[in-house]
């Protein structure tokens, strides 16, 4: 049965051309760095980031996680937001496996973080305190409702950073999105950084994997780290083959998800009993919930009348959903989930 998936971005699955090029790769031995198709990848990456090198990693999680470690030490802290993805859905991974304290500062509705409540974070020299050593921002930022940060704004953080004589790492998952979004490259958005992450997976569609960049003595750091995380993988080129088209030919083509997302946030605005967050959709995310009239009816319950119309939605919370258009959802696809929603709620 096909389904409408609207759940992710996460979900997309390898377009015919991936799936030519993931045949046709070459590969090597990438342990030994003799995987051409890896190789390329990387370069390719840092170029589109404006970095001197790339490091190819299984996951996002795996590449903030060894950007993270690569930056500190046992005992230092990093400054984060409380809704970034590092801090919520990474497993406490910089906790558990590198020692490294978090202090979370509340994140703005728009996805910034206060410079001032920055500055305030920022530990002094004191022998009780941990030493700070690193802010990490995320853009888009996805619990934020999508968001796209500004070049400005990350590059003022990257000034502050560098002016206390920290490090700025930039969670750029979606950073592709939020070019689209401002119509600027994701070089200009990751300039003020000092190393960033991006998926190759979520809107790009390919299968797996995501790459680290930075400056060259950063990467040789975070290439010890990821083979001490498990992530050396061999003949990775099958995988990066992938990567390569979805970084030639995908990045070009995110605004029309974004249209679609506002198409679907249209639609649904006009649907008794929804309640759209407030300037949602930012991106590719449609942000909503229920209004208190349709209750003791939850987002549960709605999610599985809508899967019962082969429509398949993200819950969030009790009440909350959140709907995310990708290179699979064309406009019928919107069209048929408008109807679903419709009705679901009636």
């Amino acid at each position: 049965m096909n389904y409408i998936d609207l759940r992710s971005d996460t979900v997309t699955r390898p377009t015919p051309a991936m799936r030519q090029a993931m045949a046709d790769a070459e590969v090597g031995d990438d342990v030994y760095g003799e995987d051409p198709s890896v190789n390329r990848l990387q370069e390719l990456a840092a170029a589109m980031m404006g970095k001197e090198a790339g490091l190819f990693v299984p996951s996002g999680t795996m590449g903030n996680l060894a950007a993270i470690l690569a930056h500190c030490t046992r005992g230092d802290e990093v400054i984060l937001g409380n809704k970034a993805h590092t801090f919520l859905f990474e497993a406490g991974g910089i906790s558990a496996l590198g020692g490294v304290h978090s202090c979370q500062i509340g994140n703005q509705p728009d996805g910034t973080l206060s410079l001032e409540d920055i500055r305030a974070d920022i530990r002094p020299n004191d022998v009780h305190q941990p030493v700070t050593r690193l802010i990490t921002l995320e853009n888009t930022h996805n619990r934020c409702g999508g968001v796209s940060l500004s070049a400005i704004y990350t590059r003022s953080v990257g000034e502050l950073a560098h002016q206390h004589g920290l490090k700025l790492h930039l969670d750029g998952a979606r950073i592709f999105n939020a070019a689209a979004d401002q119509g600027v490259s994701a070089a200009e958005l990751a300039e003020a950084a000092d190393s960033v992450t991006f998926c190759l997976s979520k809107g790009l569609c390919a299968p797996v994997g995501s790459v680290l960049c930075g400056s060259e003595e950063f990467i040789r750091r975070a290439h010890r780290i990821r083979k001490q995380l498990g992530g050396g993988m061999r003949q990775a080129g099958v995988l990066a083959a992938a990567g390569i088209v979805a970084l030639e030919s995908m990045t070009n083509r995110l605004a029309e998800d974004h249209a679609r997302a506002q198409r679907l946030a249209q639609g649904l605005a006009k649907i008794r009993g929804l309640i759209l967050d407030a300037n949602t959709p930012q991106t590719n995310m449609v942000f909503l919930s229920l209004e208190d009239g349709t209750r003791p009816l939850d987002a549960g319950e709605v999610a599985r009348r809508m899967g019962e119309h082969n429509v398949l939605v993200g819950v969030v919370g009790k009440y909350s959903f959140r709907l995310v258009t990708h290179y699979w959802i064309d406009d019928g696809d919107v069209d048929q989930a408008l109807d679903a929603f419709s009705k679901v709620m009636e």
